[in-house]
């Protein structure tokens, strides 16, 4: 079924497996994605394609820094027709939440989502809704622009399971994206997927197993981010929503591989992306032009591999 999915979205999305892979990584396990990428590389299609092949309503959110927290999660309206108030929804109540370039947007809007993605739930006004199931929040970043643009809340950062770095495509995969789009040479997406496949795949990942020894091994990662000999790099080391995420994230991964196990091989793979946005970097390292992927790649050679 997954090379099936991948399948469907290759009919309009060339190359970026490694953003599709997160995507369902995300859908999988419930976890949201923050994509961080220049703009140009087929971040918003592909996740209106993963909609499409799954049958999932999907809303897109444009973050401008006048947006307002009741333009994302809705409002009370006064309804003068029969002296009350009632409540508009807002676009936060779908499956796919596209928050597009979420750190245009100040930081009493970014944390309107904070109640949502944590707790799948709105509150407006003395009213809370519950939002169905499956939902995730997409949110794109562009990192090549800083004027008029915010950084976002660690609290918010890490309620975001993954955080990929969205790359360039090769020059094979973008020459056929210019001849297809020149000559509008798309297939359109079907439908293949429904929500009780999507429920059974979800059973089937968190059947996926994790030997005991790699459990630590993924604890042992978290820890060591905590650990004072990296305190020349790093202020503060991942939460424990950071193990959690990391737990679920392998098992995810490796059930994309057609693994019913885990091994440390998809514990390394998936780390960089569970922890990168985590880490808070000290000034001496920023300084240094120290990365949080060079301190979490550091980390992956210094501890003991089972």
């Amino acid at each position: 079924m997954i090379e099936r999915i991948k399948k469907e979205l290759s009919k309009v999305v060339i190359g970026q497996e490694k953003m599709i892979d997160a995507l369902l990584i995300g859908l999988l396990s419930d976890g949201h994605i923050l994509l961080e990428g220049v703009p140009g590389l087929a971040k918003t299609t592909t996740v209106k394609a993963l909609s499409k092949v799954l049958n999932l309503q999907f809303k897109r959110v444009q973050f401008t820094p006048d947006l307002l927290p009741s333009d994302i999660i809705g409002a009370e309206i006064y309804d003068m027709s029969n002296n009350s108030f009632k409540i508009k929804q807002g676009p936060v109540f779908t499956n796919l939440l596209l928050a597009d370039e979420i750190n245009r947007a100040p930081a009493k809007v970014q944390s309107a989502l904070l109640e949502v993605m944590q707790e799948k739930q709105v509150t407006i006004g003395e009213k809370s809704f519950k939002i169905p199931p499956p939902f995730l929040v997409l949110a794109t970043q562009n990192p090549i622009e800083s004027e008029g643009a915010y950084e976002l809340p660690e609290a918010q950062l890490d309620r975001f399971m993954l955080k990929i770095i969205v790359g360039y495509n090769t020059k094979e995969e973008e020459l056929t994206i210019a001849k297809k789009v020149a000559n509008n040479e798309f297939e359109s997406i079907e439908t293949i997927v429904d929500i009780q496949t999507l429920n059974e795949m979800k059973e089937k990942v968190k059947a996926v197993h994790i030997d005991k020894e790699v459990e630590q091994y993924m604890v042992d990662i978290i820890f060591a981010t905590r650990d004072e000999k990296y305190k020349d790099n790093l202020l503060y080391g991942a939460s424990p929503r950071a193990t959690i995420n990391l737990f679920k994230a392998v098992k995810a991964f490796a059930f994309l591989k057609g693994l019913d196990f885990v091994s440390p091989i998809e514990v390394a793979a998936v780390a960089k992306d569970v922890l990168r946005h985590r880490l808070v970097l000290s000034y001496d390292a920023m300084a240094r032009d120290v990365t949080a992927d060079s301190v979490i790649k550091k980390i992956l050679t210094e501890v003991s591999i089972p």
